[in-house]
């Protein structure tokens, strides 16, 4: 069972940054996942919210600042002066550091409340230039988004996020459209549904388990990946079993 850490080690670091990401890596996490938004400028910039609001010491929506505006912005709000100045990251910022490393990246792409024009494309691209192909999964919330970057690149593996609704049937509607995995909200997920996915070989990559009753039963079902906030605790039972 694979760990990966939700927009880094976001329990203890300021989320989808850099000092977020490299956290989770020394603690041992497989994988990190991370939120993939345009700038107004068209640049891939990863941050989670449409909107600046919440994790940061700005407002407005994302889509409204330039790269470079961007860059100027404290992403570590939330705590205060604890870490110093984070910023926001660009999605090749984030490839540049991880194209070394042995861990994957779940990319989810934000296009569930805005759709960015040409994002699955640019997006792509960028993973194709650092040779991250086998390195990364896409996943989103609105499924033609995946869609879209299967047809585009088949060989990036793609995954359906379903919040806590679930969703019925989803292992034949996953392997219907060519998908490798299903994401699910851990509320939404019974043990119906892991064998449905395993029947249809479609992995399950599970959001986000972070106590250990949820550890637990997740691990008894023997899901492919949990997405947690606390990497280094996931890492460390996942080891010890």
């Amino acid at each position: 069972m694979k760990t990966v850490g939700h927009r880094g080690f976001s329990g203890r670091y300021p989320e989808n940054t850099m000092l977020s990401f490299k956290k989770a890596y020394e603690v041992g996490c497989d994988g990190i996942e991370l939120d993939v938004h345009l700038s107004k400028d068209g640049q891939l910039v990863v941050i989670h919210d449409e909107m600046l609001d919440r994790t940061t010491n700005a407002k407005g929506f994302v889509r409204d600042y330039t790269l470079s505006e961007l860059r100027q912005i404290h992403a570590g709000s939330v705590f205060g002066d604890t870490y110093g100045f984070t910023g926001i990251p660009s999605f090749e910022e984030y490839c540049q550091w991880v194209s070394p490393l042995p861990i994957f990246t779940n990319v989810e792409i934000k296009t569930n409340l805005y759709y960015y024009t040409r994002i699955e494309e640019k997006l792509i691209a960028m993973v194709r230039n650092f040779h991250l192909e086998e390195k990364v999964i896409f996943s989103s919330f609105n499924h033609p988004t995946v869609l879209r970057a299967k047809q585009i690149a088949p060989e990036i593996a793609c995954g359906l996020l379903v919040g806590k609704a679930g969703m019925g049937n989803i292992g034949y509607y996953a392997q219907t459209f060519g998908m490798e995995y299903y994401h699910p909200d851990f509320n939404s997920l019974t043990e119906e549904t892991v064998q449905d996915c395993k029947e249809h070989g479609i992995g399950l990559n599970v959001w986000t388990v972070d106590d250990m009753k949820s550890l637990e039963q997740v691990t008894l079902w023997g899901v492919n990946g949990v997405i947690t906030d606390f990497p280094d605790i996931v890492a460390a039972w996942v080891k010890q079993k």
